[in-house]
């Protein structure tokens, strides 16, 4: 069960995060801060190996106690964070990269958007609607 999804952008900085309890939100706002370091490593990584550059999906981050978490990134360099319970052994990580990839398509749908700033918060309902989805779909 995903129980926090993030969108970072090139800076730093959070455009949308939400999870699901919402009494641990603090928590996961520093679970997703502390794998902004892991991110820049894998990225910074992967310029100096041979590996596709069109891979955008980074897998595990790194593992907690309670949770998983995951990471993906876009060629402008915004960041997608998943935090994802760790008691589900039935997720496998090609479902985790169809979940990223969803997300990416509807952050492109908000990109498109005229009436959007980029470097804004996310506030579209249309999005809000996607990350839920995905959130129950996984448990």
């Amino acid at each position: 069960m995903a129980v926090c999804i993030a969108v970072i952008a090139k800076e730093n900085y959070p455009l949308y995060i939400r999870s699901v309890p919402t009494e641990n939100e603090l928590k996961f706002h520093y679970t997703v801060h502390t794998s902004l370091d892991v991110v820049d490593e894998k990225i910074s990584a992967m310029g100096k190996a041979l590996v596709d550059q069109r891979e955008l999906y980074l897998g595990l981050l790194y593992p907690t106690e309670d949770y998983k978490v995951y990471g993906y990134v876009t060629n402008s360099k915004v960041k997608f964070v998943m935090v994802v319970d760790s008691s589900n052994t039935a997720l496998r990580d090609n479902e985790i990269r169809s979940m990223f990839r969803k997300l990416h398509n509807s952050y492109t749908d908000i990109m498109c958007n005229p009436f959007y700033n980029p470097g804004d918060r996310i506030q579209s309902r249309a999005f809000d609607s996607m990350v839920n989805s995905m959130m129950m779909q996984v448990c």
